[in-house]
This record gives C-alpha cells, structure tokens and sequence, in this order.
C-alpha cells in the first residue's frame, strides 16, 4: 500500500477490538493510513472475531478504502481509506456478534459524509457480554454527543440474544458541519429514571420483564426516593433465540447516565435486574455526569470537538478503556489529553 502508514500497536493496554474500531474511524476521517499489528494479542482468540470484521469491512465500504488483512483469525489489518461517499450501507451479521461495537465503528465517519448516511444492520446482538447495548447507544450515548453537535436516529427493529443473533437494527447520521466543544463536570438535577425491560416471547408467561424490572427498582430505592416513580417499560420481542436484558439510564439536567444487565441461563430475572438497578446506583451516586462506559466511547469526540477550544469531562472511573482510546485518538488527531485521577476529570485541548 503505503510505506508511510501510521503503526498502531493492537496490544496496547486494554489491547481489545475498541483500538481496531476507533482506529479505522479516525483514519477514514483524517486520511491517514495505518497499519494495526498485535490485534487483540492477549485474548484467548487473538485477532478479529466477525464482529470485528464486519466493523472494518463495514468502515472499508463507507470510505472506500483499501485493506489488506480483513479476515477472521489475522492479527494484522492495513487499511488505506479514500473519499466517503456512500449514503446507504447495509451489514450482515451471521453470527451472535454485537450490533453496538460494528455502529461504534461507523458512527463517526458517517458523520464526516456530506449527505445523510443509513445504515441497516441485519444479525447479531442488540445486547451481550462485554459489548455496548444498541439501547445504550440510543439512550445514553446519543443525548450527550447532541451536546458536541452530533444527530443520528437509531431504532431497534428486531432484537438479537445470544446464540443466534438475528437482529435487525437502523441507523440514520446526519452530516456535522463542525463539533462543539464541551464542559460536562456535574450531574445537575435529577429528572427521570427510565428504562426497558425486553424479554423474548416465550419468556413471557414466567414475566421475566416484569420481575427484571421489580428487581432494578428495589436496588434503587435510594434514586426512587429523590424522584419518584421511574418508568422502566417491559416488552417481549420475536428473537431467534431466547434472552432477555434491561437498560437503565438516568436523565439529569447536564447529562445521562447509563448501565444494564444482562439475561442468562440459569439466572434468575431479579438478578439481572438487581445488577442492573446496582451498577446504575454506583454510577449516579459518584457524582460523575459521565458514566465508566461512556468515558472511553466519547474520547474520540472529543478530540475532534477540541480544535478550538479545550474540552472537559468529569467521569465516574478511569478505565483502561479510556486510557486506550486517549492513546489512540492522541495518534490521528493534534490534541492531547490530560488526566486528573484525583478529581477524576480529563480534559483535551488541540496541540499548538
């Protein structure tokens, strides 16, 4: 391809999927190739999995970009990218792969095209194990990029567990003209606890939704108390295959927080709610207008909102995630970022 590409080392740190995604995203806006060795080096299956490498098929397409290494299993990816012109793209998923990590990947160069980009993805999980859900990306994620200037529709068609996938899921980004940079340092005033319960069909004459849901509002008695009654809807979904999960998400005046839980076999449906309902107390309760999950998915944002002026989140937990992505932005974009582990803050600001 080029001998000029930029190295990225796959086994960085956290050394998982996120530093292909991110990678790919940033070069497919900036033009700058890259090369990524050591791919997923420390997992028990090193190198792309499908999920992996429908994101960078998915990227390629969107950008037109030339790749040498897209197969499952290698742990070495070159990929070289063009123009991105598509307006329309669609992704199949044939296997239980997470419909959230291939759209984590598109999301910012659909973005940078300069007419509507809709995608369609058809396979995979809405929800599952170490993956964003699609609801979190609808629910959480989406509200607080609004605020650096990004718009996209997302809507679940058809929800995907484990071992079969089979969801269907629609995406709508529209083109930004410019990011806006942002201060997000405190929560602000509580204004709602919202929620989806989902649950396949045949789970419903054991009301898994109904108890998953019982069961996250008495974990959160203490958020209840603050605001009253929250609204956590139950629903039951036709799904290949038979699961259930619960997200949760708290509204407050200069943010959301966000956290799930996940069904399992043999798991009870008021354990997946009370994990759910636990995980959501300990991000409100930090203080933190940026949740642990939401900190490292929104780093690259924020390099890119921070060409003018600086940036500033406060979050509940540095995590090896964060570090990884700030590693990674820091590589394609001219900003660099500072951690404050005390205050919890990272700020980014465009290097001079």
């Amino acid at each position: 391809m080029v001998d000029d590409m930029l190295e990225i080392d796959g086994s960085y740190l956290e050394g998982g999927g996120q530093i292909v995604r991110t990678s790919l995203a940033l070069s497919s806006i900036t033009g700058k190739a890259c090369k990524i060795i050591n791919i997923r080096k420390g997992r028990p299956a090193p190198g792309l999995k499908t999920q992996h490498l429908q994101a960078v098929k998915a990227v390629a397409t969107l950008c037109e970009a030339n790749v040498v290494g897209a197969e499952l299993k290698s742990t070495i990816l070159a990929f070289k990218p063009r123009k991105i012109n598509i307006e329309n793209i669609r992704i199949d998923i044939p296997t239980a792969g997470s419909v959230g990590l291939v759209l984590q990947a598109l999301m910012i160069p659909a973005a940078h095209a300069k007419k509507i980009v809709n995608i369609e993805i058809n396979g995979g999980a809405t929800t599952g194990k170490w993956a964003v859900p699609v609801n979190y990306i609808k629910y959480v994620l989406l509200p607080i990029l609004e605020k650096i200037g990004y718009q996209a529709e997302l809507e679940i068609i058809k929800y995907g567990y484990y071992p079969k996938g089979g969801a269907k899921v629609k995406m709508k980004v529209f083109p930004v003209k410019k990011f806006l940079p942002v201060s997000i340092l405190e929560q602000g005033k509580v204004k709602a606890l919202r929620g989806i319960s989902h649950a396949s069909q045949e789970l419903k004459v054991a009301r898994v939704a109904e108890r998953q849901a019982r069961a996250a509002k008495s974990a959160m008695v203490d958020i209840l108390k603050e605001i009253g009654n929250g609204e956590i809807k139950t629903t039951y979904v036709e799904t290949n295959s038979t699961g259930s999960g619960i997200d949760l998400w708290i509204e407050t005046k200069n943010s959301v927080v966000g956290a799930n839980g996940l069904g399992e076999l043999k798991k009870r449906a008021e354990i997946v709610g009370e994990e759910a309902g636990k995980k959501l107390l300990k991000e409100y309760k930090s203080g933190a207008p940026v949740d642990s999950h939401m900190a490292d998915q929104i780093i690259p944002y924020l390099g890119l909102a921070s060409m003018e002026k600086k940036c500033e989140i406060r979050v509940s937990e540095i995590t090896n995630h964060t570090k990884t992505n700030i590693w990674v932005t820091e590589k394609f974009l001219p900003v660099r970022f500072e951690i404050n582990k005390k205050k919890k803050i990272i700020k980014c600001k465009a290097i001079d």
